[in-house]
């Protein structure tokens, strides 16, 4: 296979097997069931003479590793990873069967692949598994290895997946360049050239508890009573007006450079002093994204605490999801809590739910991975620009980035799968991949992996 159009058959085939498997992780337990797309991706792999390792740190969520070992010791590696776990599903927000992998023809003419995971990320699990066979069937012998790594468990932080893997068997997924989710759609930049986002670094996670301490008593008398629900509410509300500083990289430069902006909101979004009005002037969804990629955040989810109706509680617990900045560290979260919070500080107990450090990897001309991805990329797209990307949320590729690895969030998409797109999809109803995609992605993994390791 050589062309994006013969890439299609495989990788829709195999991703409707994934789908089917319905591997759903709700973070809870042991949900996921990853063994079952474990299996799937080994039978798919098996018989092509390649070396297939699986790992399973808890029963039923399995992790598979394959190879194509390198000609030269001293070589770079590459690995290709993909997530084999999905999120939850509501099924009565759906048009058809969130499992059934169904191919339908949308209003435009297009294939379709229906099911959770289409996008996040099955995908480019399934794509980068048919590169991996195609090399191999080929006789493809590269100097450096190529690693083919299907994880569990990423949509629940990688405990039993990524995280487990580096810290037990890190020899078995280490590799000097990755490729993995998110990035690859593709936008009109505003000289009307197209650009296409690479992402190249990760805000960190710092998922806190705060329990808010008062009295009990009766809840017929609640004049001058010390109510820890009313002072968590205050805690909110604190947390939803806090501004911090933005943070502003030479990523940010780049993905403001390809925006379609006024010059005034160019201007604005680079100005620490005029950031926080920029956005205000702007529609919530593009202002939305901009704020996450500028600044720690702070998004107060879930609250629990109280008795019973006719009792003032004295205890309320607030979990937050804060997700920081490149250079943020533990110490910086506690001293964003306390401007955030003021005289309220003293009456929070802060506890760690989960904590991850910012990664990010290098980038640009110099970075051989970055020259390969802006090679193959013109194949669907001749002349355009790669962008640096920072991904809001988490992703596995922050595991190899914290030990010197080079990882980049990326796969090719066609012109129908802008971001808008891509992010209504994204754990959300009706989520669908086309199946040029699918070919563009193949086609894509399968031109850096020969590039890169030929």
């Amino acid at each position: 296979m050589t062309t994006a159009e013969e890439f299609e058959g495989p990788t829709t085939e195999l991703l409707q097997a994934l789908i089917r498997n319905e591997c759903v992780n709700d973070g809870t337990g042991d949900t996921g069931g990853e063994t079952r797309n474990c299996d799937t991706l080994v039978s798919y792999l098996e018989g092509i003479g390649v070396d297939i390792e699986t790992f399973t740190p808890r029963d039923g969520r399995s992790s598979m590793i394959a190879r194509i070992a390198g000609s030269d010791p001293d070589a770079p590696s590459l690995c290709l990873m993909g997530h084999t776990d999905v999120v939850p599903v509501n099924e009565a927000g759906w048009s058809n069967d969130p499992f059934g992998g169904q191919v339908i023809r949308n209003a435009d003419g297009l294939d379709e692949v229906w099911g959770r995971g289409a996008i996040d990320m099955l995908n480019l699990t399934s794509s980068m598994a048919v590169a991996f066979r195609a090399l191999a069937d080929s006789g493809f012998t590269p100097k450096g290895d190529l690693i083919y790594f299907g994880v569990a468990d990423e949509e629940a932080g990688g405990v039993w997946g990524a995280e487990w893997m580096a810290e037990h068997h890190w020899d078995a997924m280490k590799a000097d360049y990755v490729l993995t989710e998110l990035g690859g759609w593709s936008h009109e930049g505003p000289d009307g050239d197209r650009q296409v986002t690479v992402n190249v670094a990760e805000k960190g996670l710092a998922w806190r508890r705060l329990r808010v301490k008062g009295t009990p008593g009766h809840g017929s008398m609640p004049f001058g009573a010390d109510n820890a629900l009313i002072k968590a509410a205050e805690v909110v509300r604190r947390l939803s007006e806090y501004r911090p500083a933005p943070h502003l990289d030479e990523v940010w430069g780049a993905q403001v450079a390809s925006m379609r902006l006024t010059d005034e909101q160019r201007d604005g979004l680079m100005d620490p002093a005029s950031i926080w009005s920029t956005l205000d002037s702007m529609p919530i969804p593009q202002a939305r994204t901009c704020h996450a990629c500028t600044h720690t955040t702070f998004s107060p989810n879930v609250a629990h605490g109280g008795q019973k109706t006719n009792m003032i509680p004295d205890t309320i617990d607030v979990e937050v999801d804060i997700r920081t900045v490149p250079g943020t560290t533990k110490d910086d979260v506690i001293g964003h809590l306390r401007a955030a919070l003021g005289d309220l500080f003293d009456h929070v107990e802060v506890s760690e739910l989960q904590n991850s450090n910012p990664t990010a990897s290098p980038f640009g001309p110099s970075n051989p991975l970055w020259e390969s991805v802006r090679t193959h990329t013109q194949v669907a797209y001749p002349g355009a620009k790669l962008v640096p990307g920072l991904v809001v949320g988490g992703t596995d590729a922050r595991f190899y980035r914290e030990r010197g690895t080079t990882a980049y969030g990326t796969g090719l998409f066609s012109r129908s799968m802008d971001f808008a797109t891509f992010g209504s999809r994204f754990h959300g109803n009706d989520e669908r991949i086309d199946i040029e995609s699918l070919g563009l992605s193949a086609r894509y993994f399968h031109g850096i992996a020969t590039d890169l390791l030929g």
